[in-house]
C-alpha cells in the first residue's frame, strides 16, 4: 500500500529518540534469535507460547503443556515484540523509524514507552474481542505502531513524507492523505477478513487507542493539528 521512508521533521525537545531506537533493536534482535537459532517447529512453539491466542486468553481453550511459554494474561503484551516474517518485521520497523522519533519527541522517553505498550495492548484486546474463539496466535508490533501512526497524524498532519506507493513507486505525499489511505485499507481488509487470519482489528484497535491517549501523553508545548494540546 504505502511504506514511509523519510519525513524530515526535526526533533524539538530531545537530542535523540532513545526509546524508538531500543524498541527497533529489541524487535530485530528477537527476530534474529528466533529465526537463526530456532527450527521451524521451535518458531511455531514460541509463536504459540508468547503470541496472543484469543481462545486461550478467554479460557475456552488450553495450550499443550509443552507449548506453554508465558501466562495467558501476559500474551496481549508479549506478542507485540515478536515477528516471524522478514517482510512483517521490516515493514513495522520502517513505520516505527519514520514516525516514532517525532512522537517520542512530543511525549518524552518514559511516556512514549508506556504509550507504545498501551497501544499494543489496545490492539491485542481489540483483536481478541472481535475473534474470541480464534486459536491462531497473533504476533507483531502492528497494533502498537498503529497507535504511533495515529499520534503522528494528530501532531503533523501537513508534513510531506517520502515513501513507496504500492511498495515500489517513489512518492512524496502529505501525511494526512497517506495515513487516511492506510487507515481505510486496514478497515476494508478487516471487513473482508472476519475470521482474523491477519490482525487487522489489532491495527484498528491500536489506532483507536493512540487517538484516545495522544492528547493525554504529549507535552504541554506540543500542538495537535497546529493547536496547543492543553490550555
Amino acid at each position: 500500500m504505502f511504506i514511509p521512508l523519510h519525513d524530515g521533521v526535526p526533533l524539538r525537545y530531545m537530542r535523540a529518540p532513545y526509546v524508538t531506537h531500543v524498541l527497533i533493536a529489541l524487535c530485530v534482535l528477537l527476530y534474529l534469535l528466533l529465526t537463526l537459532r530456532e527450527s521451524e517447529t521451535g518458531q511455531i512453539a514460541i509463536a504459540a507460547g508468547f503470541g496472543l491466542i484469543p481462545s486461550v486468553l478467554f479460557g475456552t481453550a488450553q495450550l499443550p503443556p509443552e507449548l506453554l511459554q508465558a501466562p495467558a494474561w501476559l500474551t496481549p503484551l508479549s506478542n507485540v515484540f515478536l515477528h516471524l516474517g522478514f517482510a512483517h518485521l521490516i515493514g513495522n520497523m520502517l513505520f516505527l523509524f519514520v514516525f516514532g522519533d517525532n512522537v517520542e519527541d512530543a511525549m518524552g522517553h518514559a511516556r512514549f514507552l508506556l504509550f507504545f505498550c498501551l497501544c499494543g495492548l489496545g490492539g491485542s484486546l481489540a483483536h481478541a474481542l472481535i475473534n474470541p474463539a480464534s486459536e491462531q496466535p497473533l504476533i507483531g508490533a502492528s497494533g502498537a505502531i498503529s497507535g504511533v501512526i495515529a499520534a503522528y497524524l494528530m501532531l503533523y498532519p501537513r508534513v510531506r513524507i517520502w515513501g513507496l506507493a504500492f511498495n515500489w513507486i517513489p512518492l512524496r505525499i502529505t501525511a494526512l492523505y497517506a495515513i487516511i489511505a492506510w487507515v481505510l485499507f486496514q478497515l476494508v481488509q478487516a471487513l473482508l477478513d472476519p475470521d482474523g487470519h491477519v490482525g487487522w482489528w489489532a491495527h484498528l484497535g491500536g489506532l483507536a487507542t493512540g487517538v484516545a491517549l495522544t492528547p493525554v501523553f504529549i507535552h504541554r508545548q506540543a500542538r495537535l493539528f497546529g493547536r496547543p494540546a492543553r490550555g
